[in-house]
């Protein structure tokens, strides 16, 4: 069966068009809670979400769903993604869900499922939530109607199990730390977090209004992160998004750091005091060739996945591993999160901080990346990567590119765009590579 609704990370569309109506919502509802009823126990499942406006649409529409079907909910408001991760598993619910679209705009919004043991759903079993969506799905009788509260405890809770994850033989007294919230979910949690650690905290992208989330702030849009660290002197920023489970860096001198050099750290870190597991981390097709490298001179493998932080996840569950993630910034640790946390990363990278006493520019270069360029291609129709044309220059870039760089082209998952990325040692060789297999592709696509 082929996905409707469910792309990489669970449905996901522009608020009250095709995939995002609470009409929609309210389906999802009853399908995800009719496939989660199983024995003979009460049902539970709890829902998270972003500062969207939509948020209260898309809450309301799946509480509707969840108690039609015979499941009480509970309701936690604006709380990060791996906070629902957590307290699904910790509150024995049967299902979690977290209303948000990450990093887009506040006009998107998404609908995050996670199982009773804090991970996202597999393919399985969203197929078969998908399966349901299309059947008329069975009503609870009037006296089995679930129920629906609030709790108000819940941020105090996540924020308890985040600072579990910090040495506990370290504080952050003496630390200026700048936090960008992006307007987002985690507006009140990391701050929070950062401040009971004795770190003195400048907190920027917490006034969420329903429609600023990731406007200009967050880990998508680090200008304003950069421009504080330097106006304020502190000695780090740290930027999450909209659902708080990516992370990048600024360092003192104002420079942003990927999650390339944030994984090289805590992997290389780790691998020193013998609590690194899988022999290596876990990255996808897009992490830089020098990431790659730096880690092989330290013995650390880097097993690569499709691009996507639950391929990233599968591959850490199958193969043992404990640290993973993506450049753009999800971090996953396993030993404390079943899915990524920026905050919980954050407090790794200030404890190597705190260790050596060095400033975050040293800190967090641990290698030099390679060149690497990606542009994307849109395209109307068809299947461009298979024109004979293209297949014949990409041939000719990977051989040119054999020993001294790599090769990445993908169609995205979620837009018609073919995304072309090389990357070597010669950056004039990248770029020329790069601008030939997309005027390629571009002559294909037309």
């Amino acid at each position: 069966m082929s996905r409707q609704y469910f792309g990489t990370d669970g449905i996901r569309g522009r608020t009250n068009q095709r995939f995002m109506t609470a009409e929609l919502a309210m389906k999802v509802g009853m399908a995800a809670g009719t496939h989660f009823l199983r024995g003979d126990h009460r049902h539970r499942v709890v829902i998270g979400k972003d500062t969207r406006l939509s948020g209260y649409m898309i809450e309301n529409a799946l509480v509707a769903g969840f108690t039609a079907v015979g499941m009480d909910v509970v309701q936690f408001g604006p709380i990060p993604t791996p906070a629902v991760a957590l307290l699904a598993h910790s509150m024995r619910a049967d299902l979690g869900v977290m209303i948000s679209a990450s990093h887009n705009p506040y006009f998107d919004n998404g609908i995050k499922l996670f199982g009773p043991d804090g991970y996202k759903l597999s393919d399985e079993d969203e197929l078969k939530i998908e399966a349901l969506l299309g059947q008329d799905i069975p009503l609870a009788a009037s006296k089995d109607i679930g129920r629906a509260r609030r709790i108000e405890d819940a941020r105090g809770r996540y924020i308890h199990a985040v600072k579990a994850s910090f040495p506990a033989d370290l504080r952050l007294d003496g630390l200026k730390i700048v936090v960008d919230c992006a307007n987002g979910a985690a507006y009140q949690v990391a701050p929070s977090t950062l401040w009971e650690l004795g770190a003195t905290v400048i907190a920027i992208g917490v006034g969420p209004n329903g429609t600023n989330i990731n406007d200009g702030c967050g880990s998508t849009a680090p200008l304003l992160l950069q421009e504080t660290v330097l106006s304020a002197g502190a000695d780090i920023g740290i930027a999450l998004d909209g659902d708080a489970d990516r992370l990048i860096v600024v360092d003192e001198k104002g420079q942003v750091v990927d999650g390339d050099q944030i994984m090289a750290l805590i992997a290389a870190n780790w691998a020193r005091a013998g609590t690194l597991r899988g022999g290596g981390l876990v990255a996808t097709v897009m992490s830089n060739l020098g990431l790659e490298r730096f880690l092989g001179d330290q013995g650390i493998a880097l097993e690569r996945t499709k691009v996507g932080d639950r391929y990233v996840l599968e591959r850490m569950r199958t193969g043992g591993f404990n640290v993973g993630g993506e450049q753009s910034g999800h971090m996953i640790l396993s030993d404390y999160a079943t899915t990524g946390d920026g905050t919980v990363a954050a407090l790794q990278v200030l404890a190597a901080l705190i260790r050596t006493g060095k400033p975050a520019s040293e800190v967090l270069h641990q290698f030099d990346p390679v060149p690497q360029l990606l542009k994307n291609v849109r395209f109307t129709g068809g299947k461009p990567l298979d024109h004979a044309d293209v297949q014949r220059v990409i041939a000719q870039a990977e051989a040119e590119l054999d020993g001294c760089g790599r090769l990445v082209i993908r169609p995205s998952g979620t837009e018609p765009v073919i995304r072309v990325m090389a990357e070597g040692d010669r950056e004039e060789q990248v770029r020329d590579v790069v601008d030939r297999i997309c005027t390629a592709v571009e002559r294909a696509a037309s």
